[in-house]
């Protein structure tokens, strides 16, 4: 089959899953934005890939405004023409759309419905709930109402018509049949971390020489995204309350955008707090920088939480690092955080409190550090074999698209033709 796996974030584990169905005999057209700031994995064909993949980068005709309302329509517009016109060039039989933003995927499906173009959903946020979280900020009630009811119409749309859809849980599931959606399309299939990118480091390594202070400081580590799903304010509060336990701690956080910008204006307001600002970093850093924290921190919104299941804890997990979390304690990560005997509080004061006690035990015994960092890779292992998980993103794409040759089969056919060069190598991801 000539796959079109279109991440438009261009993560780390939807790239693995690309280079394990090229791996299979299938020709891979692995695509993402070269617009949207945030960690990337490995973008770029390696020694290792099969020479049936090929990574395109997508660029709009008009800059991403992530915070302007009008300003991010006119970007996804753009995008969905840049979009269809690398379809038609390079033809594939079935496409995969995931972090495919919502006007860009309303645009992409009517498109497909008119060519019968074979589409899978790789639905990993509930869009319509984001946006409405934003137009309810932004917007007086009755406009409000108006277009929280238009985007959902739109994303219900996109669910309804989409040949498979994969979800990354049941509550997408049953979100459907709360719009009044058939879900027999439909295949749960959880998100995951590549394991063997990222692998448990030592705590002093390349990377925490070049960037951390040697020492028996209690490093605390955020790395992922800092956008309107969090509140960035909670890693410097987080800091300050374990100091104030007399926790020797530093505060490291890696990454880009208004978030990080908020956080460093806060504590530049006391610049003897320890902490390290960075950017995102280099996708082959990621296992070093996970490593060389004591401590892996993830925040989600009390409102986020119905959208969003954020995947940097399945990458803390594969790191064999404890994780807290400052998130409502109904998500799905939260469960893994507590399966790894880590520590789940509300992203509140209250939250912080109960983290910086977890915290003063973890410190005081390094057995139980090295327990829960073991518990969390064990859970990994246990749960993200590529293997199975492409067997079953297999199964799904023969579904969307029934009929097509076997992998064995497809030397007899044209490959796909990029209309890209390779990209540059990525930087890591977005947890999210």
């Amino acid at each position: 089959m000539r796959i079109q796996m279109h991440d438009f974030s261009g993560h780390p584990f939807q790239a693995e899953l690309s280079r394990e169905l090229a791996a299979r005999g299938h020709f891979v057209d692995h695509v993402y934005s070269t617009q949207y700031g945030s960690g990337k994995g490995t973008l770029e064909r390696t020694a290792a890939d099969s020479d049936r993949l090929t990574f395109s980068p997508l660029t709009a005709d008009t800059p991403f405004q992530k915070y302007s309302a009008m300003g991010r329509i006119r970007f996804e517009r753009s995008y969905a023409a840049a979009w269809q016109k690398h379809i038609r060039a390079t033809a594939p039989d079935c496409i995969v759309a995931c972090n495919v933003p919502l006007f860009t995927l309303a645009d992409f499906r009517r498109a497909a419905a008119r060519r019968k173009q074979p589409w899978l959903l790789w639905h990993q946020d509930l869009f319509s709930n984001a946006i409405s979280e934003e137009l309810s900020r932004r917007l007086p009630g009755p406009a409000a109402f108006a277009g929280r009811a238009l985007v959902r119409r739109m994303e219900a749309k996109v669910v309804r018509s989409a040949t498979q859809v994969v979800a990354i849980g049941e509550e997408f599931r049953q979100a459907y049949r709360l719009w009044g959606l058939a879900t027999d399309h439909v295949t749960v299939i959880p998100n995951w971390a590549p394991l063997d990118e990222i692998t448990p480091r030592p705590r002093e390594n390349a990377w925490s020489a070049r960037h951390l202070p040697a020492g028996p400081e209690l490093r605390l580590l955020y790395a992922g995204t800092l956008g309107r799903k969090h509140n960035p304010l909670l890693l410097a509060g987080l800091l300050r309350s374990a100091l104030a336990a007399g926790l020797p701690a530093r505060l490291v956080v890696a990454s880009e955008g208004d978030g990080i910008e908020m956080l460093r204006e806060d504590v530049g307001r006391e610049p003897e707090l320890p902490v390290t600002l960075l950017p995102f970093q280099p996708a082959a850093e990621l296992p070093d920088m996970l490593g060389s924290a004591d401590v892996l921190v993830t925040i989600l919104e009390p409102g986020a939480s119905r959208f969003s299941i954020p995947s940097k804890v399945l990458s803390s997990l594969a790191a064999g690092r404890p994780i807290l979390g400052l998130m409502p304690d109904d998500n799905p990560a939260a469960a893994d955080i507590r399966s790894a005997d880590g520590f789940v509080g509300p992203p509140t004061d209250f939250g912080v409190a109960g983290g910086v006690g977890w915290l003063r035990r973890l410190h005081g015994d390094p057995a139980a550090v090295l327990a829960a960092g073991a518990k969390g890779r064990e859970l990994a292992e246990s749960r993200f074999g590529i293997g199975p998980i492409t067997d079953r993103f297999e199964a799904a794409l023969r579904r969307a698209a029934p009929g097509l040759p076997e992998p064995a089969d497809l030397d007899t056919l044209p490959r796909l033709r990029p209309a890209h060069a390779a990209a540059p190598r990525g930087f890591l991801r977005k947890v999210s």
